[in-house]
């Protein structure tokens, strides 16, 4: 079989997927239809070179990836969101990167699974201020009906240096 000799996409291009949002903004289980509706697709180059050398589990061809969003008023890195499906697990994750484009950090802030018979949901919001919210909700998959007993809530910051903490 001939390999293709597919051109490898600059780090620019790939950022111009994402497009800058005023914060604050609250991503649910639902915002990534908008985005998939809103933004361009990443191409299968664009997904080879800036997320499976990031991420630390096993693709197949049903995984899915949609660019979110990019971080506004970040000096000296880029923070971007993208979406991530895969069978009964859908993740937002926030990832950070040089201006150049060399990885600096990641974190899922949000999404939805199933584990153990338990349908989890979790809702992230970040703020202005860099600060992320995050709601984390279960409920039997059956009924869909949330128990709010066994929800609990952290938070996460988002650095200058472009790493992402608990606090």
């Amino acid at each position: 079989m001939e390999k293709k000799n597919i051109k490898k996409p600059t780090f620019d291009q790939f950022l111009l997927k994402f497009p800058e949002v005023e914060l604050p903004i609250t991503l649910t289980d639902e915002s990534h239809h908008e985005f998939s509706r809103r933004n361009t697709p990443l191409s299968e180059a664009m997904i080879v070179e800036y997320i499976h050398t990031i991420e630390s589990f096993d693709f197949d061809e049903f995984t899915e990836f949609i660019p979110c969003v990019k971080i506004p008023k970040t000096d000296g890195f880029h923070a971007i969101i993208y979406w991530r499906a895969g069978l009964m697990d859908y993740e937002y994750t926030l990832a950070t990167f040089t201006e150049k484009g060399q990885f600096i950090d990641k974190k899922v802030i949000a999404g939805t699974k199933v584990r153990d018979g338990m349908l989890i949901r979790s809702v992230a919001t970040i703020e202005d201020d860099w600060l992320i919210y995050i709601v984390i909700g279960n409920s039997n998959p059956d009924d869909e009906q949330f128990v709010a007993i066994n929800s609990r809530s952290f938070n996460m910051e988002l650095l200058a240096t472009g790493e992402i903490i608990t606090v």
